[in-house]
């Protein structure tokens, strides 16, 4: 009986271990489970217009909710566990919520590219590469999130109707978190907002004046969805184009989008 107990004993620490082992196997300051974006939801819905204006002096009066989130984002790194969908919206959330905290840092200001030197060199020096990002112990700029990891890591060119980089010419801010669960549809909204919008796409069946996003970002649709500039406009405008229509692009307004 004494053999018996101790060979059971020595199965519950083996078996215990195995369990303990398991569970602290996750990389530091990462969770099983994507966090609630339930936070940056309320914020966005109180301080962010049907047009996608933002009030940034109601956000910095609510800077310790923002805060949380940023902090709640910080601790829980995406994990290849999550759902693509669920990294994804992760990830948006994240640059659009971390862009309004820059921001705020530098309020007021009349542009993001204020931010930053003086003296502007194209890539260095730019609000974009300010290092204030904490995630998982690593410390990133909104070009690691947008370059280094969005656009490296999924094949979804529609990202470029959601980032949001605090100007007027950007897409509309969504006034609601992103949600993996709703991921596709969300995308999908924001891109028929964002073609059918006469403030960022003047389009006709003879001549369409394009965000200067699609000449920038149009590489992106043709490598990943086989998508040429004229099926993007076709698959979100209520205008519909032909090779024979003239393409332009728009001058970027880099206004801040402040109610």
């Amino acid at each position: 009986m004494k053999i018996l107990l101790a060979l059971g004993l020595a199965v519950c620490l083996c078996f215990g271990f195995v369990s303990y082992k398991t569970n602290v196997n996750l990389p530091v300051g990462t969770s099983a489970a994507a966090p609630s974006h339930a936070i940056f939801n309320k914020l966005l819905k109180e301080h962010v217009d049907n047009k996608g204006m933002v009030n940034y002096k109601g956000f910095a009066k609510d800077k310790a909710e923002l805060k949380s989130y940023l902090d709640l984002l910080s601790k829980n790194a995406p994990v290849d566990s999550w759902s693509k969908d669920d990294q994804l919206a992760y990830w948006i959330n994240a640059y659009n919520a971390f862009t309004i905290q820059l921001v705020l840092d530098h309020y007021p200001v009349k542009s993001i590219k204020d931010i930053g030197a003086k003296i502007k060199i194209p890539f260095v020096n730019t609000p974009w590469d300010v290092k204030f990002i904490k995630i998982g112990g690593e410390t990133y700029d909104l070009n690691n999130i947008e370059h280094g990891i969005i656009r490296k890591k999924f094949s979804e060119p529609r990202i470029h109707f959601a980032l949001v980089c605090a100007a007027k010419s950007c897409p509309r801010l969504r006034n609601e978190a992103f949600e993996g669960s709703r991921l596709d549809a969300q995308l999908d909204d924001q891109g028929s907002d964002f073609l059918n919008n006469p403030a960022k796409n003047s389009i006709t069946a003879k001549q369409a004046s394009l965000s200067k996003i699609l000449d920038w970002y149009g590489g992106d649709f043709k490598k990943m969805k086989g998508m040429s500039v004229k099926d993007v406009v076709n698959k979100f405008s209520k205008t519909k184009i032909t090779d024979d229509t003239k393409i332009s692009y728009q001058t970027y307004d880099w206004a801040l989008n402040e109610q």
